[in-house]
């Protein structure tokens, strides 16, 4: 491969920061693989959950991590059909379009360094065909991880997971990148009311513009069930939507859902005893529902076209999601303010 070595972000142990290093890259390309230049990357909550061990112990040490992006196509391995060089793509983490691969292997000083089918904390990577997506030549690169994730899951949980129809209600907690685009995606298939619920009073200000019809800060409304009744009905939301995958905000999403509607789980929560949720299953004998998203559900090379088709219709926005920008070298420091909840979405810039 024209690209022998690059800086990448290594998770080494769990619950340490990431250490920064130079690698050496597989000497070619395997069937179905193909290598980038990374222009941007973002970092999610899947990633924070990573190097926390939510999930609990983690076999893969020392690996890569990250998992959308917006890249340059370099070269493509055997087998490889749905992109070429120079290509510009989204890279995303839901498989999509293509060829799976096995995934790649990096050396580091003898060391291997693991990685899946993708990943995007380094300068350059190997990806699996599927996990990428062509865009148009004129895109903006910085808006490309939006698509890889926040963008595609947001509008997924609400087209394909709740499938909600006009004029049904809509709560939303946690107002986050992703909270911020379920909202906007709620208000393009026309729900009322869209309520946003957040411990920040920015966030609740920005989920009115892209769409929320009402936000609560819950550390300062001293009756928010009630005050949610008020405006959907005693009788709950028709989709409750967490995005915090905080415990007691679940039980407390599924207590608001209407005996009829659907309980959407987004966030995920730590695998911690006190994390374990608690929930009266009667209604779901009957007609409520509830469920875990993975991406919305979420088919990438059928759906990014469609929402840059969108965005450049100028029915959808992106405008103010990205809040930060961080050098690689300051990955770390990204990721604890990712980790505050004080951002929006914060990007990584590669170049």
């Amino acid at each position: 491969m024209q690209i022998e070595t690059m800086k990448a972000a290594i998770l080494v142990e769990q619950r340490k920061p990431l250490e920064v290093a130079e690698i050496k890259l597989p000497k070619e390309l395997a069937f179905g693989q193909v290598l980038v230049k990374i222009h941007y990357s973002g970092i999610c909550g899947a990633q924070i959950n990573e190097i926390d061990g939510a999930k609990g112990p983690d076999k893969f040490l020392p690996h890569l991590l990250g998992h959308e992006g917006s890249a340059t196509v370099l070269e493509v391995g055997p087998g490889v059909k749905t992109v070429k060089p120079n290509d510009r793509v989204v890279m995303h983490w839901r498989p999509s379009d293509g060829l799976p691969c096995e995934p790649p292997k990096y050396d580091w000083n003898g060391r291997t360094v693991n990685a899946g089918w993708v990943t995007t904390f380094n300068e350059y990577a190997v990806v699996s065909e599927n996990r990428l997506t062509a865009i148009p030549q004129d895109f903006d690169l910085k808006l490309g991880p939006l698509f890889g994730c926040a963008v595609t899951t947001a509008i997924g949980v609400i087209n394909n997971d709740a499938q909600v129809k006009i004029g049904q209600s809509v709560v939303v907690f946690g107002v986050g990148g992703v909270g911020l685009n379920i909202v906007q995606a709620a208000q393009m298939v026309s729900a009322n009311p869209i309520i946003g619920i957040d411990i920040l009073d920015s966030k609740l200000e920005m989920g009115k513009r892209f769409g929320a019809t009402h936000g609560f800060n819950s550390t300062k409304t001293n009756d928010l069930d009630g005050e949610i009744r008020r405006i959907v009905g005693e009788r709950g939301a028709d989709v409750v939507i967490d995005t915090t995958g905080n415990a007691r905000v679940i039980e407390r999403a599924y207590e608001l859902t209407h005996p009829d509607g659907k309980t959407i789980l987004v966030g995920v929560p730590r695998k911690v005893k006190e994390n374990y949720v608690s929930i009266y299953t009667l209604p779901l004998h009957f007609k409520k529902v509830l469920t875990g998203s993975h991406g919305g559900s979420a088919e990438p090379h059928i759906e990014i076209p469609r929402y840059i088709n969108l965005m450049r219709a100028g029915k959808m926005t992106l405008d103010g999601l990205i809040t930060h920008e961080f050098r690689l070298d300051d990955i770390n420091q990204a990721i604890e303010l990712v980790r505050s909840g004080e951002a929006g979405r914060v990007v990584v810039k590669m170049d």
